[in-house]
């Protein structure tokens, strides 16, 4: 274990409001200690109840984050939109599309469920380890 390193839960819902939210998320990690936030595609991004379209652009937050990082003193750090190709592995999402490669997919709902109903979740999905530690913390909690 490195001394320097710890892992905290920040018992926290997310409000689904995008760019803000990340900035926001920034604010509280650096009130933690933090010098640097990993901030994914679409963070905290909502769909529109009308239409469905997504309400954020799915690197606005990340864009936000960018722009105001360093305002705050946090070093924001955009992950990649990777997936999970049957011919190559894990790949960018864009490489995926620009190669008509065929993504694996399972949504978060689907994940939730697999993860209640026991059933086996692939490993390209989820390592062993996270499943059995997300496992044990639900039957602790009841779920």
């Amino acid at each position: 274990k490195n001394p320097r390193t710890f892992w905290e839960y920040l018992p926290y819902s997310m409000h689904m409001a995008g760019p803000r939210e990340a900035i926001q998320h920034m604010m509280i990690r650096k009130n933690f200690g933090c010098t640097h936030f990993i901030i994914g595609r679409d963070m905290a991004g909502s769909k529109s109840s009308i239409t469905g379209d997504d309400f954020y652009g799915a690197y606005e937050a990340q864009d936000f984050a960018k722009l105001h990082g360093p305002e705050l003193g946090v070093t924001p750090v955009p992950s990649l939109n990777l997936v999970f190709t049957q011919e190559k592995g894990y790949v960018t999402a864009e490489q995926a599309k620009a190669e008509g490669l065929k993504e694996l997919k399972i949504s978060g709902t689907k994940f939730r469920q697999m993860l209640r109903a026991g059933e086996d979740i692939p490993e390209w999905f989820a390592f062993k380890s996270v499943i059995q530690v997300l496992r044990e913390d639900a039957q602790r909690r009841g779920n």
